[in-house]
């Protein structure tokens, strides 16, 4: 909104300027309503860009929260494989253990 504010104020002073030598405001009228012109074309493409930031912003945060799903998932796994891993070594050692007892009777 500060550039359309901006360029506003540049076209108040340019008529200001074009106004003070002029008696044939036809040219100038015409320069004017095509700068009126920009200037609101300038608006509405601002106010698309901003939608289109806040919608890239809900689609980011969307992601973000995503993914924190995904790595919690992540560690859940991983815990579990840890777990699965020190049971299926305490199997192992009973399984060998009961090998040792057998091979000695």
């Amino acid at each position: 909104m500060t550039f359309s504010t901006a360029l506003k104020a540049s076209v108040a002073a340019a008529c200001v300027i074009a106004f003070a030598g002029c008696t044939d405001l036809k040219p100038i009228q015409s320069q004017i309503d095509d700068l009126k012109s920009q200037v609101s074309k300038l608006q509405s493409d601002s106010a698309k860009n901003a939608a289109d930031a806040a919608a890239a912003m809900s689609a980011a945060q969307a992601a973000n929260s995503a993914a924190s799903g995904a790595q919690s998932t992540a560690n859940q796994a991983l815990s579990t494989a840890q777990q699965n891993s020190t049971a299926i070594e305490a199997i192992n050692e009973k399984i060998d253990r009961m090998f040792k007892k057998s091979v000695s009777k």
